[in-house]
């Protein structure tokens, strides 16, 4: 007979790293901006490289229009990605990241000529409630390759330095009042990331 919950009790973590928690996700039923983070398997290869920055590109402008998910912003980091997405609802982000996630994984396991899996958990997700959230997840996630290597200038791994008419094939329009213009009441905005959405979101310039 089963005696309750046991200290200890439970599948065992397999790394070092923290794995993330399977507890259920913030429900929400309407538009709402989110920041994911995504991590792959410490075998996949450095994803700070262009063959595997052009695959992952490719899935997310596949994205495009699909599944209520639209991806504003994203950056790449070695081992792991960044995102800033509008979802229609909470079942839309996890249909939208399940396609992300496959589509990944699929292009992925073909540039590395390998099978099976790719992304070493579940992706995390924040939901973004109030201007100075999205600002401060805006900033983290445009930002980060500066905090990870010392990088200046103009990170090519990330959607900050796309040009308008590669943003439209490859990012969304987002629809919400936070991220069209309810952004610009942050308590603070840094002087680099307004020049970036002087005119709102980089999408519609």
């Amino acid at each position: 007979m089963w005696g309750g919950r046991r200290r200890g009790a439970g599948r065992k973590p397999n790394r070092d790293r923290p794995m993330v928690s399977h507890k259920p996700r913030p429900h929400f039923g309407k538009p709402a901006a989110v920041h994911v983070t995504l991590r792959v398997a410490d075998h996949v290869w450095n994803l700070r490289s262009r063959r595997c920055f052009v695959a992952m590109e490719a899935c997310i402008a596949a994205m495009l229009g699909r599944f209520g998910l639209r991806i504003i912003e994203f950056t790449v980091l070695g081992n792991h990605l960044h995102l800033v997405v509008e979802a229609d609802s909470s079942e839309a982000l996890s249909r939208g990241m399940q396609g992300l996630c496959i589509g990944i994984a699929k292009a992925l396991n073909r540039l590395m000529r390998k099978h099976g899996r790719v992304l070493a958990d579940h992706y995390h997700s924040r939901l973004l409630s109030t201007p100075t959230e999205l600002v401060n997840a805006i900033a983290y996630v445009l930002g980060n390759a500066a905090r990870h290597y010392g990088d200046r200038g103009a990170d090519p791994f990330t959607s900050a330095t796309y040009a308008r008419d590669h943003r439209a094939r490859t990012l969304s329009r987002p629809c919400t009042w936070l991220l069209r213009s309810g952004w610009r009441r942050a308590r603070s905005v840094p002087q680099w990331l307004e020049s970036i959405w002087l005119d709102g979101p980089p999408t519609f310039r």
